[in-house]
């Protein structure tokens, strides 16, 4: 008795310290569907952990209940518990399509180096892991999903301790005995049952486990220590078993004794063939096996493994994303890798669809070209360079936009602040996606692309916490709305996350949660959604009470979220082999809670429901479907599970182990014959790895014959046309203890019906009214364009409906919602539009712009369209529908085009007209401004670009401390500086999202003088020809003059070199800033004397600078050629002879204009005589106070701005 105590009060301290199960259920986030083979790392926080680490990504949402429950079990189950609120984190690296999956579990054992152990697995069936429509697909503006399927939490749970009694509830088998477990007679129902431990790596954290499945008996799991203070794992071991699981064989011999295993993958379509990573802390390489594991070859690589896509049809074929956003190939199963693209965006890359792209390799990639840009990119795995590339969408789309699902290729552009979503169907042109006209969506995800069909959830403009479901035509372009106010709520790291679930195996049948007056309420469609209904109660409760349930103001209620972790079954759960049964998490009331939770099953397909369990319970098909197994979501160690072989109307229980265990998952290979689940877990916190093999053949005691099975009538509330046609199911016979055959006939016959109102839908443009019937909606116009209509034809005009798809109804003779068929009647055409494909009002040059036409009203062959490019270029289609999938035109010059097009026929004409920018880059500006300016005297100011541009840049023009710019459309500019002293400018151009600027100081005088100045020919030959070179080389001559020639101070000097060859100056002499401004005269003749001073000087060649060594320049005085305000290709000036003569010449000519300039009315020379004329500004520009500005369209030549400046330096420069 005292040891009884001992050992009682010793058990209940262990429960009281370590509260360990986890309740887990992931909701199905909408990301896009079935992602061909991409294995993502997972983690999932186990059920012992009392604190969950936090990661740093957070993907997947968890639900969570708020209940504490007390609740009782047999004898043999031990003391009972209540369950408490926690959550657990999650990160997932599963195979979303094809068979294959790996996970991990994390688990938290107290004292422990490392206390966080997770457990993976590969699963090979499709049906285990595959999330398919279930899990959320996603087109959306924001990719918060970045694709790890990661998710944390914090996990807390308290265990308070219930003495249990030998109470068996007849509540949970309400019929039958309880089983007898493996201690049974062969003849009556029984499991074998065997443990193996995986001894020496108790201290290892996290596992991961394969089954090869197609019946194969190899399992390999691989345990690692992960060190959360290193990040890195530091140790592993890989196990091996070829009995399913009875014994295992650690390999660690095998692939290195030193090597260090992070990760393994198995190929979808040949599950012989083993792929392992090992710790990129240790070394890059991979692993790789062609025989389950028996034996492995290491290759190295140079990059890190984020994530792996295997194609679904070659098993060699290997797409391998790494940490630095680079994408690799490889064609031999991972021994050797080639670059695909760098900036690829996470999860944005996608094998070919077989059957739809031409090639088998193609891929599939999302680049990223600038922050929030990106572009489609289609090329070859291994032939994937810039020639190879194409970009089969006109333009950049939205980062984390691209989705290639089946027949589809979804993206979306931004403009404005209003998104566009865009659909190629059957990899043909690009389309926008038609929702109706005011629904003016914020947000859209793809749920699911099955059957030919779109559906997806949108956020309309007056939706905040709600979506509406929308579902599309075949080619995904025109969407009609199905269900309002659909449940939604966003992940810990934003991810959206919708109630919204399709029932395996009845075609068009789904689940949805609907807020209704705040309240939420889970309503069924056997219609694809075109009606939907409240689901009915059970009648009675568990325990056979009565409810009194009443539609509407009561019904039953469905947790519908998605469990993201492969080892427990998830909230709700169906199977296509089993069609009709639907197992879930709900309750009984007027919404949907987190309290108060049973188990609900169907086995008429929704039609009437009965409560099972009124606990929570992960429930998985086991033979084909034939049997429930039943295991509770407990937070203590079990020893028993529950098995039904009836629907669930009778419940068995049956110990699979002499020792309670702590459950972390159960891993099972359906779609097989060989009846193999295994339990995996700990005995207890410091145990080593337990895995429990379950043989369950012993529950069957032969195979189903023909007399085994009953039909049963699929039907809608006693309807039994559903979809368009009646269907005949095959079932077993409740009670029959024989196993299903794999292959088995589930369909035993199927008849069309004659079509109704119910298996038809409002067509686009229409809506459905309180009668039931559609009609057109305010914006939409039902007599518009007629495209397949001609003059002596008919044409098949909607009546408002359309028909459901996949409906496989009977269409009669003259079906009222089917199209009409309607003469057509001449019409002119009126309501011309013409757009762009993107409705952008800009291009770049070179690029195909695609026009767009639609016309509202009017005949389509019959009306020809014309379309003027505006470039001079004019095109005529004999008929509108020849326009359908847009015009394409290239301009080859920048502009702003007039765009006009004009449709006409015999009754009339319409046209329509667009402004087209076609622009080109701006790769540098430079701002041409004298140094030095007359007050109160206008400057030209000019900005020239490369390349020139004509009419579609913006030039803002920044003066001093001005608080607004002045903004012109031209690159010149005249102004009148007030202020003596140093003023600066800055010119910015704008091109597009470009801009760039330059600025330039002006020294702003009363008067001063110049002369013009050239150097040897050797400098010609040391000149870049760039600002800084022409800043210092001036910055010398400066110096120069200032030291060489004396009295002269250098603040009075300024020396301004022009681009271009030969090289060229202008030295500025000005006034003395210590002289006031009452000896003007006075400071002008000081200009004078210093200006002779420089002329004499400069004539006898005594200025002069050491360039390098052994090379001097000698600074001239010339009036031969002037630098140009644009760079000039000139070649270099002859000889020193050729520039003397040059000299003279220009000299004789200066003298002649002196001294007739009153006989040449073009020439305006300043003089001395006050009378005549006021000082003029000198400079690089004009003279001219009334000449107009320079266009930039008009600007002239290099050769002609020099010749024009020689002429104004020749005309100025004496007098200064």
């Amino acid at each position: 008795m005292t040891l009884w105590s001992f050992w009682s009060c010793f058990l209940l301290a262990c429960i009281q310290l370590y509260p360990f199960h986890l309740k887990l259920g992931a909701r199905a986030e909408i990301t896009f569907p079935r992602l061909a083979n991409r294995f993502y790392p997972l983690e999932v926080t186990s059920p012992k952990a009392r604190v969950i680490r936090k990661s740093a990504e957070i993907q997947v949402s968890l639900k969570v209940s708020d209940r504490n429950e007390v609740f009782n079990r047999s004898e043999t189950e031990g003391t009972a518990a209540a369950r408490s609120t926690y959550e657990q984190g999650v990160k997932n690296e599963t195979l979303i399509r094809n068979d294959t999956a790996v996970n991990y579990f994390n688990l938290k054992i107290p004292n422990k180096k490392c206390d966080n152990i997770s457990i993976g697995v590969t699963e090979a069936s499709k049906r285990t892991f595959s999330i398919r429509e279930k899990r959320k697909r996603s087109v959306g503006v924001s990719y918060n999903e970045n694709l790890d399927r990661s998710i944390t939490g914090e996990a807390q749970s308290s265990v308070e301790s219930v003495q249990g009694a030998s109470n068996f509830r007849s509540e949970y088998r309400r019929t039958g005995e309880e089983s007898r477990g493996s201690n049974a007679r062969q003849s009556e129902p029984h499991l074998d049952t065997s443990t193996f431990a995986l001894s020496g790596d108790s201290a290892h954290n996290q596992a991961m486990v394969h089954w090869s499945g197609q019946n194969s008996s190899v399992i390999l799991i691989l345990t690692k220590l992960y060190d959360f203070n290193l990040g890195a794992v530091t140790e592993s071991s890989l196990w091996r078993s070829t009995d399913y699981g009875s014994t295992y064989t650690k390999l660690n011999d095998k692939v290195g004794s030193r090597t260090v295993l992070s990760y393994l993958y198995v190929c979808p379509t040949n599950k012989q063939k083993i792929l392992m990573l090992s710790d990129p802390e240790v070394e890059s390489a991979v692993l790789i096996s062609s025989d389950e594991g028996a034996s492995f070859a290491k290759y190295p690589i140079n990059f890190n493994v984020l994530s792996l896509l295997f194609h679904p049809a070659q098993e060699n074929w290997i797409l391998a994303y790494s940490h630095d956003y680079k994408l690799y190939s490889s064609m031999n199963f991972g021994k050797e890798w080639q670059l695909v693209h760098e900036n690829v965006m996470p999860g944005r890359f996608y094998w070919a669809v077989m059957g739809l792209d031409r090639e088998s390799d193609v891929v599939h990639i999302e680049t990223r070209i600038a922050k929030g840009r990106a572009q489609y990119v289609k090329c070859r795995a291994q032939r994937c360079t810039e020639g190879n590339r194409q970009y089969l969408f006109p333009g950049h789309v939205d980062t984390n936009s691209l989705v290639v699902q089946d027949e589809y290729v979804f993206t979306q552009v931004t403009k404005s602040g209003r998104a566009s979503y865009f659909v190629s169907y059957m990899r043909e042109s690009f389309r926008q996606m038609k929702l109706p006209k005011y629904c003016l969506p914020k947000d859209m995800h793809i749920i699911s692309t099955d059957e030919k069909q779109v559906f997806a959830a949108v956020q309309e403009w007056n939706q905040n916490n709600t979506y509406s479901l929308y579902i599309s035509d075949s080619p995904g372009v025109y969407f009609i709305l199905s269900l309002e106010n659909l449940r939604t709520s966003r992940g810990p790291a934003g991810n959206l996350l919708v109630d919204f679930y399709k029932v395996e195996g009845i075609n068009g049948m789904y689940l949805a949660n609907k807020i209704v007056d705040n309240l939420i309420k889970t309503f069924i469609t056997y219609n694809k959604g075109q009606t939907w209904a409240l689901l009915p109660a059970p009648t009675t409760d568990v325990s056979g009470n009565n409810l009194h349930c009443i539609l509407p103001f009561c019904s039953l209620h469905l947790h519908l979220e998605m469990s993201e972790n492969p080892y427990t079954s998830g909230p709700i759960t169906s199977k296509k082999s089993v069609p009709g049964i639907i197992v879930a998490t709900g309750n009984i009331g007027t919404e949907l809670s987190s309290t108060n939770l049973g188990m609900f099953i169907t086995s008429d397909a929704g039609n009437s429901w009965r409560q099972i369990f009124d606990e929570e319970y992960n429930i998985w098909f086991l033979d084909n479907g034939g049997a429930l197994l039943a295991v509770l979501h407990a937070t203590t160690p079990i020893r028993q599970i529950w098995i039904s072989l009836d629907e669930g109307k009778k419940w068995d229980r049956h110990s699979f182990s002499l020792v309670p265990l702590y459950v972390d998952g159960v891993l099972m290979e359906p779609e097989s014959d060989n009846h193999i689940i295994t339990f995996f877990g700990h005995f207890s916190h410091r145990s080593e790895w337990q895995l429990i093999k379950i043989d369950y053949k012993g529950l069957f005691s032969r195979r189903c014959m023909d007399g085994d099975y009953q039909t049963w009538y699929l039907h809608n509330k006693g309807e039994l046309c559903v979809m368009g046609e009646k269907q005949i199911y095959m079932k077993r016979r409740p009670g029959n203890r024989c196993m299903l055959a794999q292959d088995y006939s589930r369909i035993y016959s199927s008849e069309p019906c004659l079509c109704t109102a119910y298996d038809f839908e409002c067509d686009y443009g229409w809506e459905r009214q309180a009668d039931g019937k559609c009609s057109p909606a305010f914006w939409f116009n039902p007599n518009g364009v007629a495209k397949s209509c001609s003059s002596s034809q008919s044409f098949l005009n909607s009546t408002g409906y359309r028909k459901v798809l996949s409906n496989n109804c009977k269409e009669r003779g003259r079906n009222v919602y089917s199209p009409k068929r309607v003469a057509c009647h001449p019409r002119a055409p009126q309501g011309l539009h013409l757009s762009t494909s993107h409705g952008e009002l800009s291009a770049t040059i070179g690029s195909n712009v695609t026009f767009m036409i639609h016309l509202d009203n009017g005949e389509s062959p019959s009306t020809s369209i014309q379309l003027d490019f505006g470039d001079g270029i004019k095109i005529t289609y004999s008929n509108l529908s020849r326009t359908e999938n847009g015009i394409k035109h290239i301009y080859r010059t920048t502009g702003i085009y007039r765009v006009m097009a004009s449709a006409e026929n015999s009754l009339g004409s319409d046209s329509s007209t667009l402004f087209l920018h076609i622009t080109s880059p701006v790769d540098r500006v430079y701002l041409s401004v004298p140094i030095v300016a007359v007050r109160e005297k206008a400057a030209n100011l000019t900005a020239v670009v490369w390349p020139s541009h004509t009419r579609t840049l913006t030039f803002f023009w920044w003066f001093e401390n001005s608080s607004e710019p002045i903004i012109t459309l031209e690159g010149s500019i005249s102004h009148m500086f007030l202020r003596e002293g140093k003023n600066k400018v800055t010119v910015q151009v704008a091109s597009g999202g470009t801009v760039l600027e330059d600025s330039k100081v002006i020294t702003v005088k009363e008067f001063f003088r110049s002369l013009l100045l050239s150097f040897s020919p050797a400098l010609d030959e040391h000149n870049p020809d760039i600002p800084e070179w022409r800043e210092d080389i001036g910055r010398v001559v400066r110096t120069a003059l200032s030291q060489q020639v004396s009295g002269v101070s250098e603040n009075q000097l300024m020396v301004s070199l022009y681009p271009g060859l030969p090289t060229t100056a202008e030295l500025f002499i000005l006034p003395d800033e210590q002289m006031s401004s009452e000896h003007k005269k006075r400071s002008e003749e000081a200009l004078d004397t210093i200006l002779d001073i420089y002329v004499t000087a400069l004539n006898k060649g005594l200025v002069q600078f050491e360039l390098k060594a052994n090379i001097r320049i000698v600074v001239y005085m010339t009036q031969q050629t002037l630098a140009p305000l644009v760079d000039s290709n000139a070649i270099h000036s002859g000889s020193a002879m050729l520039m003397l003569i040059s000299v003279v010449f220009v000299g004789i000519a200066a003298f002649f204009i002196y001294k007739f300039k009153r006989k040449i009315p073009w020439i305006h020379v300043e003089t001395e005589d006050r009378h005549e004329k006021d000082p003029e500004v000198i400079s690089t520009v004009g003279q001219n106070d009334a000449m107009s500005k320079v266009k930039l369209s008009e600007f002239p030549s290099q050769k002609e701005l020099m010749e024009k400046e020689l002429e104004g330096r020749s005309r100025d420069s004496i007098r200064h």
